[in-house]
Order: structure tokens, then C-alpha cells, then sequence
């Protein structure tokens, strides 16, 4: 059998982390990173449209498209299951010019995104649909740093540790569900 090989990555995401990432790659990601959905996504971009600072540095660093579920007794944080990033899309050529580098979500990104990964030298990975529980065991420390009144789709920083994830688009311009056959499932 073949052993499959695992890259562990940190934030911020250097160049040389980036470009060493291909389609495909499974990665272990512990770090921080900022969880985010549609809303603040909008927000975000509006600020950036006024020539006004974000609330936090985005340079090098990753956004978790999700919105938690409130944390059960004894937990950090609830179940963090990814958001389809097609709905982020059209903010996320602005965010990728003001710094951002790493994006987690599901599903396919449109062209003009994948054009400004590979412009902005950014990476988009793919966390596990279904395993939102499993991925809250992931997160150390959680805490809103911006938009408060959105409530579960506050902007949030997570410290997580060994997150699974998988390179769907890399800075080459490679997209990993293109190599997929959609009937079956199986690789090219």
C-alpha cells in the first residue's frame, strides 16, 4: 500500500509555502487563520471600496468560510463545517489584492477567482464536508474580532491545530476537480 504524504503548513503563508502546495496535496494546517461568511465578507469589501483600514491584517493569512455553531458546555467552539465558497466569490478577488492568501471552503471557485489565485499567488483549499464536529475538535481558542453584530457570522480568529484539509486550486493555476471525472468520482 502506499503511504500517503502529508505537508504541514503554519500562517502566515510565506511565498515559498505557497508555491510548494499542488493541486491535490493533503495538508495539515495548525495556526491561525479567520473564519468568515457572506456578510462579513461584504463588509469587508465595502470598507476596502472607502479606502478605509480592515479590522485585522489579512497579509499571509487564511479564510475558514464558515459560521460555528454556538460551543456546547466544555468546547471552544461548535461545529465548523465549511460554507460553499461560490458564495463568496465575488468579494474574493478584492480580498486576495488587500493580502489574503489561503481560502477553505467547498465546492468550485469561478474563473475570475481562480485567475486572481494565481495573480495574487493565493492557494484554495477544500475541508471536509460532514465532518463539522470533527473539525471543531481542531479549533484551541476562538475569539470575534470584528463585526460582533452578525452574530454567528461574526469574523472570528481560530487557533487550530492539525486541520485536514486538501489544495483544490494552487498558485499554478491548477484545479484538482478538473482533474476529477464528475461521473465517477475517479481520477483522470
Amino acid at each position: 500500500m502506499a503511504q500517503t504524504h502529508i505537508k504541514i503548513i503554519k500562517t502566515p503563508l510565506t511565498e515559498a509555502v505557497l508555491t510548494g502546495l499542488h493541486a491535490g496535496d493533503l495538508v495539515e494546517f495548525s495556526g491561525e487563520l479567520i473564519a468568515a461568511r457572506d456578510m462579513a465578507h461584504k463588509r469587508l469589501v465595502e470598507t476596502l471600496k472607502k479606502g478605509e483600514p480592515l479590522p485585522f491584517d489579512l497579509s499571509g493569512q487564511i479564510i475558514y468560510y464558515t459560521g460555528p455553531t454556538p460551543a456546547p458546555p466544555g468546547r471552544v467552539i461548535g461545529s465548523i463545517g465549511p460554507t460553499t465558497s461560490g458564495r463568496m466569490d465575488r468579494y474574493t478577488p478584492a480580498l486576495l489584492e488587500a493580502g489574503l492568501k489561503g481560502m477553505i471552503g467547498k465546492g468550485q471557485r469561478n474563473p475570475k477567482v481562480k485567475e486572481a489565485i494565481v495573480r495574487q499567488g493565493a492557494v484554495y483549499f477544500a475541508a471536509i464536508g460532514g465532518a463539522a464536529a470533527y473539525m471543531s475538535s481542531c479549533v484551541k481558542s476562538a475569539e470575534v474580532i470584528a463585526y460582533e453584530d452578525l452574530g454567528p457570522e461574526a469574523i472570528r480568529r481560530l487557533t487550530v491545530e492539525h486541520l485536514p484539509l486538501i489544495v483544490i486550486n494552487d498558485t499554478d493555476g491548477n484545479d484538482w476537480y478538473e482533474k476529477v471525472k464528475p461521473d465517477t468520482g475517479s481520477l483522470v
